[in-house]
């Protein structure tokens, strides 16, 4: 039992250090890296083609329960709030071949979670950004300068994540 309660306490701690740039190459204020990503959907995205929009790159992999976790709540808590928005969310499958994020994002839509990702299964984008933890936001402002940088999931950093969006999209 003992050793049952450390475990559970490493967990939650691992799921939820969120906020800060662990593991993270950039850092808050710099300009963001460029990149184009091959979305699931044959589209591709580059991140300087969206100059004058707030972007949150997001890094995550289907085996990643944190990322799932935070996954669930974006539709209602990122995407329709900020639909009509200039607002881009660009989600980055970490590593991962167009198979399996195609299967995963299928089970997703079952469940009511329907939105394109982007592919990386190489992680040139991801190494550009950086080197470990996942899930990994990285809100970036409308001339592209990295603005805020949250790691791992909870509740708590998901909401934090909304207010910082929201006063990027006052500016």
């Amino acid at each position: 039992m003992k050793h049952l309660i450390i475990i559970l306490v490493a967990l939650s701690s691992f799921t939820s250090f969120a906020q800060g740039d662990k593991g993270s190459k950039l850092k808050l204020n710099d300009k963001a890296a460029d990149f184009t990503v091959q979305m699931l959907d044959g589209t591709s995205l580059t991140l300087s083609d969206l100059k004058g929009k707030v972007v949150l790159v997001n890094f995550w992999a289907t085996w990643c329960g944190p990322c799932i976790k935070e996954f669930k709540e974006i539709p209602d808590k990122v995407l329709k709030p900020f639909a009509t928005k200039d607002f881009v969310f660009i989600p980055i499958s970490r590593g991962e071949n167009e198979s399996l994020v195609k299967q995963k994002m299928e089970n997703f839509k079952e469940k009511g979670i329907d939105f394109n990702v982007g592919l990386d299964p190489d992680k040139s984008i991801w190494n550009a950004y950086a080197t470990k933890y996942i899930p990994k936001n990285y809100l970036i402002d409308k001339n592209g300068v990295i603005k805020y940088i949250s790691t791992g999931y909870s509740q708590d950093s998901l909401d934090k994540l909304v207010k910082e969006i929201k006063a990027l999209l006052k500016d």
